[in-house]
């Protein structure tokens, strides 16, 4: 045969997609993974057309789950962004969308056994991306992860059953720090002279303000990713944020590491409407924001980047704060971010101190889309 193949599934979590493998599943050869990756997804191909990705930061996705080595967690997750277009295997950052599928997957892969007469069983979760544990609340029915359901996230048109993740002690996956420098950063590109933040909860972040970019929360994704000029600033700024944060130690290697940090633009809370002609109102949020993941315009908001913005929203000081400046006042509470397909509701708390993140956490919908073997020409 000219192609081989192994075990593979498609699940979908939150608004990510992404394939999952059992680490026993793959061959020990890290290179051969990582072709094995790049294969599956085709991030040879813009479009994607030769693989299982579409084209989207959000699909071109890979998952490895296994048994846990940490005392505290059942399974481990390690998360890979490939590239599109590129042929980039990233492990650096993780994703906060595609861990609720991580919960069902363990399920119903019987890496965590279930009562038949359970309802929900809670799955713990360690991301070796980020060595932060996950404890998630999986619903299950007749043993296996349950898929139907009436809870409705934004960014899925249909319900289904909801899983409830929780983080702990989020801050500082990369830097040690949740706010590895001041508040807010100065930070020079061209002529012009940004505000920013650099945030590290789950996926470092990268805060600026639209109104120093001229920007509204109508503006199209679509129209924002085919602003060549914008798209320069944003990705200036970005590695100019990780060269004063030490993630990078030169700007040209901050090019090379698209993952991290991503950059969102913020904005106070204002009326407009969604991808789908829905209008939002002002009071209906705390804050409005978009963001760029691997060099597009995200369609909604990467769910790392949702925990990130809510907990920069309650920092006193940082940009996103400045967008609405009383939300560091209460130790814990219930953050509405409008993103350009919805609201997302983010649960955080600040520590005792007020000044670190105890918690983030949010509710998502997982789906179990595809099982069976993928097929990797044997060329690899």
């Amino acid at each position: 045969m000219s192609q081989f193949s192994l075990a593979c599934s498609v699940y979908r979590g939150g608004t990510s997609r992404g394939l999952f493998f059992q680490k026993k599943d793959l061959p020990q050869d890290l290179d051969l993974q990582r072709k094995i990756f790049i294969h599956g997804i085709d991030a040879y191909n813009p479009s994607q057309i030769n693989g299982l990705g579409s084209g989207t930061s959000h699909t071109s996705k890979v998952v490895v789950v296994a048994p846990s080595t940490y005392e505290e967690a059942d399974v481990d997750y390690t998360f890979y962004q490939i590239g599109i277009g590129e042929e980039i295997v990233d492990d650096h950052g993780t994703c906060g969308n595609l861990v609720a599928a991580v919960g069902a997957f363990a399920i119903d892969e019987g890496l965590v056994i279930t009562d038949t007469d359970s309802s929900v069983v809670t799955v713990s979760v360690y991301n070796t991306n980020i060595k932060k544990l996950f404890r998630l609340q999986v619903p299950v029915l007749n043993g296996k992860a349950k898929v139907s359901g009436d809870y409705l996230m934004p960014g899925v048109v249909t319900p289904g059953a909801k899983v409830i993740v929780d983080i702990l002690n989020p801050g500082g996956c990369k830097t040690g720090k949740t706010l590895p420098s001041e508040a807010t950063i100065m930070l020079k590109v061209n002529q012009s002279i940004y505000e920013t933040s650099f945030v590290d909860v789950i996926n470092p972040f990268v805060y600026v303000s639209a109104d120093s970019l001229g920007l509204t929360a109508n503006d199209l994704y679509s129209d924002l990713d085919r602003n060549s000029e914008l798209q320069y600033v944003l990705e200036e700024i970005r590695c100019r944020a990780a060269v004063a944060s030490n993630i990078v130690e030169t700007l040209e290697e901050g090019r090379n590491l698209p993952s991290i940090p991503k950059i969102a633009i913020v904005m106070e809370p204002q009326d407009y409407v969604t991808r789908d002609g829905r209008e939002i109102k002002k009071e209906e949020v705390d804050i409005c924001a978009k963001m760029v993941s691997m060099g597009r315009f995200h369609r909604t908001f990467a769910a790392s980047g949702l925990y990130n913005l809510a907990a920069a929203l309650v920092l006193k000081g940082t940009v996103p704060n400045k967008c609405n400046g009383k939300m560091h006042e209460i130790d814990e509470r219930l953050v509405r971010i409008g993103h350009p397909e919805g609201i997302v509701n983010v649960r955080v708390s600040l520590t005792e101190d007020r000044k670190d993140i105890a918690f983030v956490g949010m509710d998502r919908t997982a789906r179990k889309i595809m099982k069976g073997e993928l097929f990797i020409p044997k060329h690899v």
